[in-house]
Order: structure tokens, then C-alpha cells, then sequence
């Protein structure tokens, strides 16, 4: 399945370094997410996930936007009458922005450019990592026309952030920037808006260095923890660290101990091995 030449509500593009640009773009709606934008990021994050070519993904926005969240017109009121239309799109919603987002074996970043509310927090809570402008604005703002942090907002937000401040935000409405979300686990990384993109770009090559397959391993163990007691989590990643070495044809690990044990020429604290693309 290839991408198709055009989409109307995203735009995707894969650069020489291997990074998929993928970019909500509807800025005359401060890329609110309609249906359409939803089946979309479907059908771009099913064919990046077996694309050789991408190596990291990076969700980003068009204009001042990452995204205002669910749009009310086209999501909501133009589907309150006809549920197969709203099940059809809320299902391309959870798709994208949780099953794909969650479970991709490949790097996925978000740069957060500027607004971010409501529903958008799903898809940002499921990447890996988050760079933001630091003076990027926030807003669980479902409580100013009356409604919750539905779909699975709430449960995406209680898991990142501490509780108070989760309970805090979503009961007054009140915005807060990019400085404050690295402070409440919603983001990694806050920095100016023009370095921005140097920093994701920097984050994404460091994680190119790395081997493809451990990182994915790496994702999918401390995902799967959470949820662990210690004896489960003590069977679950023996077995884990097994099958990485048998799927990692590079065979990482033991190019690691050759180069640091053996010869010499390799420190493990302070960058990766040598990869053999």
C-alpha cells in the first residue's frame, strides 16, 4: 500500500534523514480533527508503520496550531443524528491515536507548535516523545460548554499527569504552556519556538542511531509494565530480552560487548554502537 499524492486534511513527507513529517493540516481550523482527518492519519500511519524509508514519525501542525482538539461542527454535530457516521469516525479516531500510536514499533515524536486542546491530547499522550514550544498553549477546556474530557481523554491524562493537577485543569479550564507540561509529564522537551524544529530534528537522529528493533522492544516492554505486578514483569521482559536478540540481525548487543570488552573503542553510557545500515 503506497500513500496517496494528495490528502486533504494531512500532509505527510519523508525527508532524506528518514523522518516522516506528518502534519495536521487544516490551520484555518487551528487543525481541528473532523472525520476526514481521522480516516486520513489512519491510512498515513498504517502504510508508515512497513515503510523502510521512515525511520522516526513526527506529528506536527500547520500554522500556530498542533491541533484545537475534536471539531465541533464536523465531528459532533453533523454526526449527532447519524450514529454509523459518528461510529465510523470515532473508530478511525481511537484507531490512529491509540491503537497505532501506542503500539507502532518505530519512534513516533510530537511537535507541539502551539495550540493543543481537548481530544488532541490522546494522540499526544501516545507518542513516544514530546518536544514543545515553550509557550505553546494547552487547554482541557471540555468544562467551559459543559461536557467531560471524553472519548479516553481523561484516562490518558490521569495516567500522564499528577492527579491533582489532571483534576485542576480539567475542572476550570484554565491553559498552560509548554514549561508547565514538560513539569507535568505531558511533554519531554520545552524550547523556543525557533529552535523547535532544530531540537526535534537533533532527537530524532539520536534516535536513528539506535538499533530500529530494540527501540521497538524497549516501547512495547515499558508499555506493558505498567500494568505489571513485579513476578509478572520479572517473566514478562526475561522473555522479552530473549526474542530481541534473536530478532536483531544486527546483532547489537554483541557488537556492544565485542567493541567495549575486547577492543576497546566503545563506551556504552555515553552513545550508541556503530550500526551497520
Amino acid at each position: 500500500m503506497a500513500l496517496r499524492e494528495h490528502y486533504d486534511c494531512v500532509a505527510v513527507e519523508i525527508d532524506d534523514d528518514g523522518i516522516a513529517w506528518v502534519t495536521f493540516n487544516r490551520p484555518e481550523k487551528r487543525n481541528a480533527m473532523n472525520p476526514q482527518l481521522h480516516f486520513e492519519m489512519e491510512d498515513i500511519l498504517t502504510h508508515l508503520e512497513t515503510d523502510p524509508s521512515a525511520k522516526v514519525i513526527v506529528l506536527t501542525g500547520a500554522g500556530n496550531s498542533w491541533s484545537a482538539g475534536m471539531d465541533l461542527k464536523e465531528y459532533f454535530r453533523e454526526t449527532d443524528n447519524n450514529p454509523d457516521a459518528f461510529y465510523r469516525a470515532f473508530n478511525a479516531n481511537k484507531h490512529w491515536s491509540w491503537d497505532i500510536l501506542s503500539n507502532s514499533r518505530k519512534p513516533t515524536i510530537a511537535m507541539v507548535n502551539g495550540y493543543l486542546f481537548g481530544g488532541a491530547f490522546v494522540a499526544l499522550c501516545n507518542c513516544d516523545l514530546v518536544v514543545t514550544d515553550k509557550d505553546a498553549i494547552y487547554g482541557l477546556s471540555e468544562i467551559n460548554w459543559g461536557i467531560i474530557p471524553g472519548g479516553i481523554v481523561s484516562k490518558v491524562i490521569v495516567d500522564r499527569m499528577p492527579f491533582r493537577q489532571a483534576m485542576f485543569y480539567s475542572m476550570t479550564g484554565r491553559t498552560f504552556d509548554g514549561t508547565k507540561a514538560v513539569e507535568m509529564n505531558l511533554a519531554d522537551i520545552a524550547v523556543p519556538a525557533d529552535k523547535l524544529r532544530e531540537e526535534t530534528v537533533a532527537l530524532a537522529r539520536e534516535l536513528m542511531e539506535k538499533s530500529p528493533v530494540a527501540l521497538a522492544f524497549t516501547k512495547q516492554a515499558l508499555r506493558a509494565v505498567v500494568d505489571m505486578d513485579v513476578p509478572q514483569s520479572y517473566e514478562y521482559l526475561m522473555t522479552k530480552i530473549q526474542a530481541l536478540q534473536f530478532m536483531d540481525k544486527e546483532q547489537t548487543r554483541n557488537r556492544g560487548m565485542e567493541e567495549f570488552l575486547d577492543n576497546k573503542t566503545y563506551r556504552p553510557g555515553l552513545g550508541a554502537v556503530s550500526r551497520d545500515e
